[in-house]
């Protein structure tokens, strides 16, 4: 950050905006996910595409149902998600076995490739988002989000 703006980001911390939570973790959401496409898009992801393929390398079963619950899109943009996905081989749909009306959505053996060399990029990302805090911090700052986002159990 150059002189003039460093300046302008100290006149901005002081504008009561600046102490806002939703304001805050919006400004750290756009800046992280502009840092994490510029860095996935090399192996051909994106922030939403990476976090449909980690959801569905996990060892929780994940309907598309549940991204667009977790990923907060509306169902045709996970449907187009999970399409491009598959498309490129990295995930594919099966029979949910609890309801024959759902799908599952489970990764390859190449998305589970793909998925570990973008974890790499991504937590290299965080990293840098997150530079300004210590370890302690980010994983103090991981739990809280956690437990907003997740209120049950933790």
């Amino acid at each position: 950050m150059d002189g003039s703006e460093r300046g302008a980001a100290e006149r901005m911390a002081s504008v009561p905006l600046a102490s806002e939570i939703e304001f805050l973790t919006v400004r750290v959401f756009v800046a992280g996910t502009r840092l994490a496409n510029e860095r996935l898009r090399p192996i051909g992801l994106r922030a939403r595409s990476y976090a449909a393929l980690a959801m569905a390398c996990s060892d929780v079963p994940v309907r598309q149902r549940d991204l667009v619950a977790l990923l907060e899109l509306d169902p045709s943009q996970i449907v187009a998600l999970i399409d491009e996905l598959e498309t490129a081989g990295l995930v594919r749909r099966e029979p949910d076995p609890d309801d024959r009306r759902s799908k599952v959505v489970e990764a390859t053996e190449r998305g589970r490739k793909l998925f570990a060399r973008a974890r790499v990029v991504t937590a290299s990302a965080e990293r840098e988002t997150f530079a300004a805090l210590s370890v302690e911090e980010r994983d103090t700052l991981r739990r809280l989000l956690r437990k907003v986002v997740f209120p049950v159990g933790d």
